[in-house]
């Protein structure tokens, strides 16, 4: 429990009118509601405890020449609901607590002010999420020193990349499950399954049994990243979800980053890069703790197959043949988006570095100072386009993010010096905007009982594209006498192309309640929000 006393002194008439002020319940950080004399306790807000209290006293002696001197002090013990993450919001919230505010609104806050429960959900939610992160970075951190270890050469491991992609499938599988079985078993069972599948990996005795291992581990991992995803978003208040896929994608990032911390390790001995196949052995321990505070959805526990109209009738929601085709055409939209979006993102980021090697003579230290320099700053992009997102809006944040970052890496590709770092730097910050406007449409757009389905064509689609914009970017290099800028400025047209449909065709649902975006989560009998 943290403690903060705030002291004023002055005279009698002073504190007076200070006392007055402070005995009104506070609406900012903190939703506030008088629970005695003197006594307030948190009606909303991230907190697990919170007490404020008001006391006054006269100072003796008798204060100074104009009269008798009085000390109003005011005490706030609190807990923040924020698991593991509460350290870092230590210094704000106590700073917003010792400075009163008319209304909610901090930069380093969602614009919403979050419950206790919002709160703890999240915190759990990023928890696992860097283990996700971790998880769905070991292979590619890890596989050129296997692929040493066992003789095999650059074709191997294109071919095992390729077919470890097939584990989308089983994201498919597992996502839909979700929709019957709920998020939270889902979660915990996929995350358990991709520990002890990844550091299954550690005890390979030949590449391909590694590439096995990894088909199962993706798979799961990449629905686990679903599943966070989809039970952030139908928990999140409705000003704040693409402010928490900011923080997610960032956590994401952390543990991948982790995966890399722990590379060096290869160094020591040819099979050493095993050891980053037992980390995850800890993150079955951060699974189950998880586990043990994670609530299922609220939404998942509260919709229902059919709902009653005031009549008595039985409405089939999932035979309305109007319910149907506008599903149809945002599952279309959606995973089109996701196609073009990979066929461009992932020979961008992929081939980047065959690209400074092969055609700017890069050395391996300068291509490890490269990627540090343009790639660090993009959790700026992520946090801002998060905050805009909900802010400013969905479409015109993801539409400029789109456009203009697509536009600056595809250009870095034909330049070299400065302007290659700095594009490429622009290119990264400003298409990162893009990501949580973006990925809070996949489970926005459709109803509790078909979020996870969905969510899971649209995730296979968009590695379909990623992998096909693979193949065509290294034909048409090979095409155009190794030069990668030309292919790459032929693929960006499709982030172009869905920029376009973002302001023309996505619909607007900042600040929405999930209810509102599909009627069908709604009862028949409750009056639409607005």
């Amino acid at each position: 429990m943290t403690v903060l006393r705030v002291v004023r002194r002055g005279s009698a008439a002073e504190m007076e009118r200070e006392s007055a002020a402070r005995r009104e319940p506070r609406c900012d950080i903190v939703a506030e509601r008088a629970v005695g004399e003197d006594r307030f306790e948190a009606q909303d807000g991230p907190f697990r405890d919170y007490t404020r209290t008001l006391s006054m006293e006269r100072i003796e002696p008798g204060g100074d020449d104009t009269g008798e001197a009085w000390q109003l002090t005011e005490t706030t013990s609190y807990r923040l609901a924020v698991p593991v993450w509460a350290p870092l919001f230590h210094f704000p919230v106590r700073s917003a607590l010792r400075r009163r505010r008319d209304a909610y609104g901090y930069w380093w806050a969602p614009p919403d002010r979050l419950s206790a429960r919002a709160a703890t959900i999240l915190g759990l939610l990023c928890t696992i999420q860097v283990v996700d992160g971790y998880l769905g970075t070991v292979l590619t951190a890890t596989l050129t020193f296997a692929a040493d270890e066992f003789g095999r050469g650059n074709t191997a491991q294109g071919v095992l990349m390729g077919a470890v992609r097939a584990g989308v499938l089983i994201a498919l599988v597992t996502a839909a499950l979700a929709d019957r079985h709920g998020r939270r078993r889902l979660l915990l069972a996929t995350g358990l399954g991709s520990c002890l599948a990844t550091a299954t990996g550690a005890l390979a005795p030949g590449l391909w049994f590694l590439g096995g291992t990894q088909l199962v581990a993706r798979g799961l991992s990449t629905a686990l990243g679903i599943l966070i995803v989809i039970l952030a978003a139908e928990e999140m208040p409705t000003r704040s979800r693409a402010w928490a896929m900011s923080v997610l994608v960032l956590c994401a990032a952390l543990g991948s980053g982790m995966a890399f911390a722990v590379l060096p390790a290869a160094d020591l001995h040819l099979a050493a890069w095993r050891l980053v196949y037992v980390v995850p052995l800890a993150g079955v321990a951060v699974v189950v703790w998880v586990g043990r505070r994670l609530p299922e959805s609220r939404r998942y526990e509260t919709a229902a197959t059919g709902r009653f109209t005031h009549d008595g009738a039985l409405v089939d929601r999932k035979a309305d043949p109007d319910l149907a085709a506008r599903r149809r055409r945002r599952l279309m939209l959606l995973a089109a988006s996701a196609f073009l979006l990979a066929m461009f993102a992932a020979p961008a980021s992929g081939l980047r570095n065959d690209f400074l090697k092969d055609e700017r003579e890069f050395s391996a230290t300068a291509i490890t100072l490269f990627t540090y320099f343009t790639n660090t700053p993009i959790g700026i992009g992520v946090f801002v386009g998060g905050y805009l997102a909900d802010r400013r809006g969905r479409r015109p944040t993801g539409a400029a993010g789109l456009a203009l970052g697509a536009l600056f890496i595809a250009w870095a590709f034909f330049t070299d010096g400065a302007a290659l770092w700095l594009l490429t730097l622009a290119g990264g910050v400003v298409g990162a905007v893009a990501v949580p406007a973006l990925a809070v449409y996949g489970p926005e757009l459709f109803g509790t009982h078909r979020r996870g389905r969905s969510n899971g064509v649209i995730v296979m689609v968009g590695v379909v594209g990623s992998a096909l914009g693979l193949i065509v970017a290294g034909w048409l290099s090979d095409a155009l006498d190794g030069r990668l800028g030309p292919a790459l400025a032929l693929l960006a047209v499709g982030p172009l192309i869905v920029a376009a449909l973002v302001l023309l065709k996505y619909p607007e649902t900042a600040g929405q309640e999930l209810e509102d975006i599909n009627p069908e989560d709604r009862d028949p009998g409750d009056p639409p929000a607005g």
